[in-house]
């Protein structure tokens, strides 16, 4: 698939307005309830996706490193107004790597040097994969677009089988026979469709 750098911005800006989609989906009711990820609930799940956009300017815009960020980021970072944090969030990452040079950059994460073409890659990805996650916890629509699902599993196919090694991934599981690309996308990183 190409991925010239006005292809990956506008993919990375997608996949970030459909978590915001189901951001704003959540019901006051739906905050506590349990999410695909065992490990949190839908206010967590969105904490997650929110913190992690917060690192994107440090890193890419200001040449951060992660010790240099330390915990700035860690806990919760939704407050009272969790849609607003998201938002708010969301558009300082899409500022960042839509910069210009921003994606000819390096940045320093916690495996080391990564290029920001790549360290957005990755962003996309999290990113749909969590937007399923989020639709199925609040019980919005499962259906990711094609053009990030294919996106995401061209990203994540190679390496599918070493990310459940960091014990942050689920183990790959075996996707039903006749397959779609979302099930396959799915099941390469340990959830069931």
């Amino acid at each position: 698939m190409k991925k010239d750098k006005a292809f990956l911005l506008a993919r990375h800006s997608e996949a970030l307005a459909l978590f915001g989609e189901r951001v704003h989906a959540v019901r006051p009711d739906q905050w506590d309830e349990p999410t695909p990820c065992t490990e949190w609930s839908v206010r967590e799940l969105v904490n997650h996706l929110t913190a992690e956009q917060l690192w994107v300017p440090d890193l890419v815009t200001d040449g951060a490193g992660i010790d240099e960020v330390g915990e700035a980021h860690d806990g919760d970072v939704l407050g009272t107004r969790p849609r607003a944090a998201w938002d708010a969030a969301a558009r300082a990452a899409r500022r960042a790597f839509a910069e210009p040079g921003a994606l000819e950059r390096t940045v320093w994460l916690s495996y080391g040097e990564t290029p920001a073409v790549a360290y957005c890659a990755q962003m996309v990805t999290d990113a749909v994969v969590h937007s399923w996650d989020l639709s199925r916890a609040i019980g919005a629509d499962e259906r990711l677009p094609d053009v990030l699902v294919g996106f995401a599993l061209d990203e994540v196919a190679p390496y599918a089988s070493e990310l459940s090694k960091s014990g942050l991934f689920a183990p790959p599981v075996e996707p039903p026979p006749g397959d779609s690309h979302q099930t396959r996308l799915l099941a390469l990183l340990g959830r069931r469709a």
